[in-house]
């Protein structure tokens, strides 16, 4: 296995462990349902109802499989360093702010603190390194 593929593989894993992190989120899922809606509605397309209410039955197990992968991206990272560590922060953010257990209800305005500022600065540090990168061109 080369290592770009092997590059390719990990930047893939972690790009999947922060959608199916956000997609596990409740607030997140009825907002892409809106989102879906208005999208559909632009282009004359009428729809009742939440289009992807399906989401939220498996939303626990979406969860889960982001936090696995993102447990493998974190693996590929400590063992390799072929990953961006902005990105991490990124995906880790999206993680913990999509917790979907009921238990954790109470809680979930810190989850999503937590989860938006560390993606707030995974994405700041990502732009600061792509605009420095350009001034230094």
């Amino acid at each position: 296995m080369t290592k770009y593929f092997k590059e390719k593989l990990a930047g893939t894993t972690g790009t999947i462990s922060g959608v199916a992190g956000v997609l596990g989120s409740w607030q997140v899922c009825h907002n892409l349902c809106l989102g879906l809606i208005a999208l559909l509605s632009v282009v004359g397309i009428t729809v009742v109802g939440m289009p992807l209410l399906f989401l939220t039955k498996i939303a626990i197990p979406l969860w889960i499989i982001a936090f696995v992968l993102l447990l493998i991206t974190l693996g590929f990272y400590f063992k390799k360093k072929c990953i961006s560590n902005r990105l991490i922060l990124i995906n880790s953010g999206l993680v913990i702010a999509g917790v979907p257990f009921q238990i954790l209800q109470p809680f979930l305005v810190f989850f999503w603190i937590l989860g938006g500022m560390l993606g707030i600065l995974g994405i700041s540090l990502f732009i600061k390194d792509k605009t420095q990168r350009r001034k230094n061109e």
